[in-house]
């Protein structure tokens, strides 16, 4: 075992890997996309897995949920198993009138509420930004596969229920697009040991109408989502 988290050993884990929050999310992509999937770890019921798509090796871990549990799967995924390629897989709620439920969000920066960026001695203003070798892949695979997506600034936070109503109008003022709870770790974490990430999120919530994506319909949206994932981190 190389980490205290992961009790993967050396190579059982490919150089690109999708990261859904839920562990039950990464059990269901591995079973129903990858071919001859393995389970590599199990700690603390984090599953993650490793199979192939379309003839080529990749991985799926789950990360929990916010920044320090997803910084502590990554930042070992990075340090102890040479993974090159971080595409994270989740939810976030629509802060803009324009991108709907079951629409593709691709976070080109996160900004955050979080104070993460303590852990590498550099201010708040710090501002963690994708990686453009798969942001600038993402863009073509997504209109290849004819999805509606859209790219820019996420607000990551660590707060999911939040005390003030409207807190969220301060971001959507700034045209930031949506909140979720993971990217702007993921994206400082892989700008240290200078690695490629990329967050999408599925929108699931709408601030402005209040919608929220049923069951069914996140099944059907996520599975677009995961597709163009693995589309991504196997071409």
């Amino acid at each position: 075992m190389l980490s205290i988290h992961i009790n993967a050993t050396k190579g059982k884990i490919a150089e690109s890997i999708l990261l859904p929050g839920d562990p039950l999310r990464a059990e269901f992509i591995a079973h129903n996309y990858l071919e001859e999937p393995v389970l590599y770890n199990d700690v603390r019921n984090m599953l993650g897995y490793t199979g192939r798509y379309k003839g080529v090796p990749v991985s799926v871990q789950g990360t929990g949920m916010g920044m320090p549990s997803i910084g502590i799967y990554t930042w070992e995924l990075m340090t102890e198993y040479g993974v090159e390629n971080f595409i994270r897989v989740g939810t976030a709620g629509s802060f803009n009138e324009n991108i709907k439920n079951g629409d593709i969000v691709l976070a080109v920066a996160a900004s955050t509420d979080s104070n993460y960026s303590h852990a590498f001695n550099i201010p708040n203003s710090y501002a963690p930004c994708a990686s453009w070798k798969l942001l600038s892949k993402a863009h073509d695979i997504g209109r290849e596969m004819n999805l509606s997506m859209t790219a820019g600034n996420v607000v990551s936070c660590d707060v999911f229920y939040e005390t003030e109503p409207d807190w969220w109008k301060k971001w959507a003022k700034m045209n930031v697009l949506a909140v979720e709870m993971e990217a702007a770790a993921l994206y400082m974490n892989a700008a240290y040991h200078r690695k490629n990430a990329l967050a999408m999120m599925c929108i699931t919530d709408h601030f402005i109408t209040g919608e929220k994506a049923t069951a069914e319909e996140r099944v059907k949206n996520n599975d677009e989502m995961i597709r163009f994932a693995l589309e991504l981190a196997t071409r």
